[in-house]
């Protein structure tokens, strides 16, 4: 499985760890993972969470070797928007992740797993589409805040989060 394969070769993937330049550690720590219909009906959850979990060790275990000493973060969401499955590492604690909207940080990969394996039809939809609950266009809504989502997160790091 493609998935999978992808999903290990990330522990070996280039780690960048520099709190002081986040945006170098998320353009080098940040991956885009993707499989198509017949892929996501083959797997299950619990050989992604494994994948997922051997590749966190990985990359624990590279920290320790590159003496890095600080507080990091492995950490895997589903980007429904996208249809992916995204992962990153970065030197920061699991409630200060660089996230734009509200997230919850999560032990259970489980849930997020699944969201990603039962999304069959990911991508945009065509604005003129878009409702809200109450049934009027999203352009005379009133504004409404997204909920937050899930996000698997691992230490890494020698410091405690």
């Amino acid at each position: 499985m493609l998935l999978l394969t992808w999903i290990a070769e990330v522990a070996d993937e280039p780690l960048v760890l520099k709190p002081t330049d986040q945006r170098v550690e998320m353009e080098t720590n940040t991956w885009w993972l993707g499989a198509e219909d017949e892929e996501k009906r083959a797997l299950s959850v619990s050989e992604v969470v494994a994948a997922f979990e051997r590749t966190a060790e990985g990359i624990r275990l590279r920290v320790r070797e590159m003496g890095f000493e600080g507080v990091a973060t492995f950490y895997v969401w589903h980007d429904e928007q996208a249809g992916q499955l995204r992962c990153s590492t970065g030197s920061v604690a699991t409630d200060k992740l660089p996230f734009g909207g509200a997230y919850v940080p999560t032990d259970d990969l489980g849930p997020v797993v699944e969201g990603f394996l039962c999304d069959q039809d990911p991508g945009l939809v065509d604005w003129s589409e878009l409702e809200t609950e109450d049934g009027q266009s999203w352009q005379t809504a009133p504004e409404v805040e997204a909920a937050p989502f899930p996000v698997w997160v691992r230490s890494v790091g020698l410091a405690s989060t």
